[in-house]
């Protein structure tokens, strides 16, 4: 029998605001466990909440984006259920009325269509601390630590809706996370690290026969938060529901844990569903209200969203692969477009930046916003080689300068004295004397075989220090040994 899976994610998303949800105490990740905490967000008997207005804008600013509508009244409630890093007992989360509901995020589906992926709601609530056990493996700990210092930061919830175009493969699945944090990230409501805990996801697999309009027991696996462990984690459970419906058995509703050393699931405890947190409005904090106006107030605030910004790069006849990848951080997209005013050979621009201005970012673990020179050096750099004033070897070099010391690159050309050797006479002096150093080169030349010539050509740039145009030294080559 063929079957068809179902995949629906929760993911958390802690938010970037300056303090935390219902108190003043600061979200800072490096402090000293337990640092940063006051009675309210560790739950002291009489400490009373007080809403963070910048994290409710932030969770309007993630339902515009998501295509979301917007609740005019909302409400917290109180989630229960007992867990060590959870100091009050209970969790300030939404359940009835969250702010946003109903939206999608477009991804390209499995079918090369783009698939209008469905968010059931998205809703505002309160971290917990964090359990920091005393080994590795939780199965080897002795004891287990909690820091209160997470307890409160506000956390996003969004969750797909598994009735309205659910995902429906891994590699639609891994679609979806990476463009929901590549939204947000552009948005600027969180950083999205995954290794920070900023972006986190609970992950619900269910199988059934193809085509059959129920839906079967879901597993959920907790707090994935690796793209790489997510995709091993469901890879392993689609599999193993698949062999228990074969074998005539059907999938409990469980939650699980992904054993990321043996690369399986593991049963944790029975799946909770809404009655068993006994939900209800909590009673110390009131409805919120949301206007139009506030509504308008945080769209004017929405930047250019990815999906608006590739079509625009496209736009300066860079190819769609491309494109793609240089909109992937909006601070790179912004990059190429301030290179763009400056320079305009866009896609030499594009070239340069994905292959030659990423590996040295990539060599000294830096982003592109702690590049140590200015876009607009950057470009100049490629005004260089566009007007043909120097080759594209001594390009990468300094630009490798321009790295180490962010300067610009005409003040590193002027210094080190860098110019192109134009003199004919000079050019056909250097590469006679390499023909006659490589004289068991150039005879293979000229009997025929192509496969030297590059390596002669790398001896005259070596010889010129890179002063040289390479095309200029290839026509010589060819003219001298191959006619």
């Amino acid at each position: 029998m063929r079957y068809e899976t179902i995949i629906g994610f929760e993911t958390h998303v802690e938010l970037k605001t300056e303090s935390k949800l219902f108190c003043d105490c600061p979200v800072r990740y490096e402090a000293p466990p337990n640092s940063e905490v006051c009675p309210v967000c560790t739950g002291q008997p009489g400490a009373l909440p007080v809403l963070n207005r910048r994290a409710v804008e932030f969770s309007i600013k993630a339902g515009l984006a998501l295509n979301c509508r917007v609740n005019p009244n909302a409400r917290f409630a109180r989630k229960n259920y007992f867990y060590p890093d959870l100091p009050k007992g209970y969790q300030i989360s939404q359940y009835e009325r969250p702010f946003c509901e109903n939206g999608h995020l477009e991804i390209l589906g499995d079918d090369g269509q783009p698939y209008p992926v469905g968010i059931k709601r998205i809703h505002l609530e309160e971290d917990a601390g964090k359990l920091v056990h005393s080994a590795d493996a939780y199965e080897a700990a002795d004891y287990s630590l909690v820091d209160y210092n997470r307890a409160c930061v506000p956390l996003l919830e969004i969750v797909t809706d598994h009735t309205q175009n659910p995902l429906r493969s891994l590699n639609e699945a891994r679609r979806y996370l990476e463009k929901l944090r590549q939204m947000l990230q552009y948005i600027e409501i969180s950083d999205c690290v995954i290794e920070k805990g900023q972006f986190r996801c609970d992950v619900n697999i269910s199988i059934r026969p193809e085509g059959g309009a129920d839906y079967g027991n879901r597993s959920e696996i907790k707090n994935m938060a690796s793209f790489r462990y997510m995709m091993d984690a469901l890879d392993y459970e689609v599999k193993r529901q698949r062999r228990l419906l074969a074998s005539g058995k059907w999938p409990v509703q469980e939650t699980r844990l992904f054993d990321e050393k043996k690369k399986i699931t593991l049963p944790m405890r029975s799946k909770e569903d809404a009655p068993d947190y006994r939900y209800f409005p909590d009673p110390d904090l009131t409805e919120i209200h949301i206007d139009e106006a506030f509504v308008a107030r945080v769209r004017d605030t929405m930047p250019e969203l990815p999906d608006q910004k590739l079509d625009r790069i496209i736009q300066y006849g860079i190819p769609r692969a491309d494109a793609l990848i240089l909109t992937r951080d909006r601070a790179v997209s912004g990059f190429f477009e301030e290179c763009a005013l400056h320079c305009s050979e866009h896609r030499k621009i594009a070239n340069w930046i994905i292959k030659d201005l990423f590996r040295l970012l990539n060599e000294h673990a830096l982003s592109i916003s702690a590049c140590p020179f200015l876009p607009r050096d950057f470009a100049d750099l490629i005004n260089y080689v566009v007007q043909d004033k120097i080759t594209d070897a001594i390009a990468r070099t300094v630009l490798e300068e321009m790295f180490q010391t962010g300067e610009a690159p005409r003040t590193i050309i002027g210094r080190k004295g860098i110019k192109l050797i134009r003199d004919p006479g000079e050019l056909e002096k250097i590469c006679s004397e390499v023909i006659e150093e490589q004289a068991e080169a150039a005879s293979r030349v000229r009997d025929g075989s192509t496969e030297p010539v590059n390596f002669l050509i790398g001896q005259v740039m070596k010889k010129t220090r890179g002063g040289a145009n390479p095309k200029k030294i290839r026509e010589i080559l060819q003219r001298r040994l191959m006619t």
